[in-house]
């Protein structure tokens, strides 16, 4: 049985006088019609009726052009994932074709984004497939079946999450990977360290166009996870639509070059930085997510129409701005955030330094960002029992 379920889910009288009967006798005085009012008013319904037209014919426009770049994108669907921002989920053919009774190959055809308590994209590159390795000889699964049991399992669809790279020894090897293992979300982004901040919005604009998820999680490929009790936590009811979960911290902000969290812009922020959450794991909710898949580019851009009661002024007005981004991805997600003026849900258990019987996300902090040799202490962990084998809640918490 799944560990979750989804949840997100007068007549008043006038005192107006009457009108008269249009059986009335007409009284001996005529009323003149006034002839100086008369082609104001017409003139008036005239410009009424050309902008009511004006801003139909707009509408019908932009209707078009939606339908027609809608049919594109279909179209295009078969091509390369990397051109013009495209994104793929390397284990979804595989999936459809398994439901549909085909062979596995890759002729699947995606219908529908699946439906998904949670989205957990594991950040990787090029140089960490011994991390990938550990990964999945411990709490990873190791081949497409398993990883579809999990999401069966727990309503959490698990992939590691790539961009592109210039090498093409290293493109080459990951093809091969891919073919072995089908667990990738492969991203039309330059894999670069100081690019991080682009490569996570490129992430959740991918994730929320390939899955339906009330909750995007971003992971780093260097920390021991519990999926169940990620499970357990993402399906709690929330007050707030627009929720930001993680390990949150302040701290000094880093305006040494030498030093390796430096903030270039840190003149922006002050000596201190925001609230935010820590970068190895992070939560974001679907509606947040869906704001930002609307990013062009890093640039949200808005048409507002304001149409005057008087039927005699239309101003259109169209903002554009942007999306700042600092150098650590973290501190640039934070700062989306408090635009956004979203809710922060502050969770230790998503940066335990030990496995506990409550923790979810375990790596070395404050230590190191991750795990400290994580190809090797992700398995040290995984030998031991509090970390692998406790239940998915503490016994007090079941017994309740």
């Amino acid at each position: 049985m799944p560990l979750f379920s989804h949840r997100f889910s007068t007549a008043t009288s006038s005192s107006s006088p009457a009108s008269p009967s249009y059986y009335s006798k007409p009284t001996s005085k005529t009323h003149k019609p006034n002839s100086s009012s008369s082609p104001y008013a017409s003139s008036r319904i005239h410009l009424a009726i050309v902008l009511f037209s004006l801003i139909s014919f707009f509408i019908g426009v932009a209707g078009t052009i939606f339908a027609i770049s809608s049919a594109g994108e279909r179209l295009r669907g078969s091509d390369s994932v990397y051109r013009c921002g495209g994104s793929k989920d390397t284990s979804r053919v595989v999936s459809v074709s398994r439901k549909l009774g085909g062979d596995g190959g890759g002729n699947g055809v995606v219908v529908e984004r699946p439906k998904l308590l949670g989205f957990v994209g594991i950040q990787t590159g090029f140089d960490s497939g011994d991390r990938r390795a550990s990964l999945r000889s411990t709490w990873f699964p190791s081949d497409p079946d398993a990883l579809l049991r999990l999401e069966q399992a727990t309503g959490l669809a698990f992939r590691f999450v790539i961009g592109r790279s210039k090498d093409a020894k290293k493109m080459a090897e990951l093809e091969k990977e891919i073919k072995e293992y089908r667990d990738f979300v492969l991203l039309d982004v330059e894999e670069e360290y100081i690019r991080l901040p682009y490569k996570t919005l490129a992430y959740f604009k991918a994730a929320f166009k390939l899955f339906e998820a009330d909750y995007y999680v971003k992971a780093d490929d260097d920390i021991y996870l519990r999926p169940d009790r990620l499970a357990t936590l993402l399906a709690k009811e929330r007050l707030h639509s627009q929720t930001y979960i993680g390990c949150m911290k302040k701290g000094p902000v880093i305006t040494d070059p030498k030093l390796k969290w430096y903030e270039k812009q840190g003149n922006l922020i002050g000596n201190e930085y925001f609230l935010h959450a820590y970068g190895p794991i992070y939560i974001l909710s679907a509606e947040i997510v869906a704001s930002l898949a609307t990013a062009r580019n890093g640039r949200f851009e808005m048409l507002l129409i304001d149409l005057h009661f008087d039927m005699q002024n239309l101003i259109i007005r169209c903002f554009r701005f942007s999306l700042r981004m600092f150098n650590n991805e973290d501190v640039t997600i934070g700062s989306w955030m408090l635009a956004m003026d979203v809710h922060h849900e502050d969770n230790r258990a998503l940066c335990d330094p030990h496995c506990s019987p409550k923790s979810i996300a375990v790596w070395d902090i404050p230590k190191c960002s991750g795990l400290c040799n994580p190809e090797i202490r992700l398995k040290e962990l995984h030998k031991t029992d509090m970390c692998s084998k406790s239940p998915t809640l503490p016994p007090d918490d079941i017994e309740q």
